[in-house]
C-alpha cells in the first residue's frame, strides 16, 4: 500500500534529532514519497540538500506568506535561479494568509503573484497556503494560469473547492480529518470526488488527534488515511491508491528521481 504525503516540513529543526528514524518508520508504514515545501529563502539550500541525499523526499521552493516580513526583494530572482539549477517538483509553500491581521496584505499579494509567474515560466505546479483568502487566491489563479497544484489544508466551501478543481488543483486533507468535531472538513471530504483529494500531514504542525499535544510526524498520515476511509465508507487500500495517484497527477515524481 503506497501512501504519499503531499505536504511535510521534514527539513525543519524539529526533526533534526530523529529524522532518520522518522523516515525509517515512514518507509515501514508504506509512505513512499514526501513532498517538502520551503518556508523562507534561507532554508532553500539545506532543503535541497536533504531531498537530494534522501530517497523519497521531493523539494518544493517558495516563500510562505506568514513569513512575509522576512522575505527580501531579491528572493524572487533567487527563486527563479534556484528553480533552474535544482529543478524542484513544485513552487511552494506560497499563497495568502489574511487570517493573521498584522501581516502586510499588499506585500503578500505582490510576492504571491511574482511566485505564480515563476511557476508559470517553469511549467511547475504550486503548493498553496490559503487562510481567509480563497476568493483572492482564485482571482489570481484565473489571472495567471499555472500548472495546477495542491491547495494545502483546504477548509473553504464546496463551491470554492470546485473552482480550484476546475483550475487543475487537488485539495489537501490531513490531521483535521481525525478530530470528531471537524464536521465541516468531514462533510467536504465526503462530498468531494475522491479524485480531487490528496493526503498530507503538514508535520510538525496540525497533529492528528491520537498524538494531540505532540509534534506531528509524517508517519501519522496513516491516521488521516484511516479517517478518510471511514468518513467515505471506502476501502483503505483503495483510498491510499487513489490519493497517491492523484498526487502523481500533479507532481512529476519520476522526473526528479535520481535512480
Amino acid at each position: 500500500m503506497e501512501i504519499i504525503d503531499t505536504h511535510c516540513h521534514l527539513d525543519v529543526a524539529d526533526f533534526d534529532a530523529d529524522r532518520v528514524a522518522v523516515l525509517e518508520r515512514c518507509h515501514a508504514a508504506g509512505i513512499s514519497k514526501i513532498v517538502v515545501p520551503a518556508i523562507e529563502s534561507k532554508t532553500w539550500p539545506s532543503l535541497i540538500e536533504l531531498c537530494a541525499s534522501t530517497k523519497g523526499l521531493y523539494p518544493a521552493l517558495g516563500l510562505h506568506p506568514v513569513f512575509i516580513e522576512q522575505h527580501r526583494s531579491t528572493d524572487i530572482d533567487e527563486l527563479d535561479k534556484r528553480v533552474s539549477d535544482t529543478q524542484p517538483v513544485a513552487i511552494g509553500e506560497i499563497g495568502l494568509d489574511f487570517y493573521i491581521k498584522e501581516l502586510d496584505k499588499e506585500k503578500q499579494l505582490a510576492v504571491f503573484e511574482q511566485q505564480l509567474l515563476v511557476a508559470k515560466n517553469h511549467d511547475l505546479p504550486v503548493i498553496l497556503h490559503v487562510r481567509k483568502a480563497h476568493d483572492q487566491v482564485l482571482q489570481l489563479l484565473n489571472k495567471i494560469k499555472v500548472k495546477g497544484g495542491f491547495c494545502h489544508a483546504f477548509n473553504g466551501s464546496l463551491q470554492q473547492a470546485e473552482k480550484y478543481i476546475a483550475l487543475g488543483f487537488k485539495l489537501g486533507f490531513g490531521g483535521t480529518l481525525t478530530y470528531k468535531n471537524s464536521s465541516k472538513i468531514h462533510k467536504l471530504a465526503k462530498e468531494l470526488a475522491l479524485e480531487s483529494i490528496v493526503l498530507e500531514t503538514d508535520a510538525p504542525d496540525m497533529v492528528v488527534e491520537s498524538h494531540r499535544g505532540e509534534r506531528n510526524s509524517p508517519e501519522y498520515i496513516v491516521d488521516a488515511l484511516t479517517a478518510l476511509a471511514s468518513i467515505r465508507n471506502q476501502d483503505i487500500k483503495f483510498i491510499a491508491q487513489q490519493t497517491s495517484l492523484n498526487a502523481s497527477e500533479v507532481i512529476n515524481f519520476s522526473a526528479y528521481d535520481r535512480d
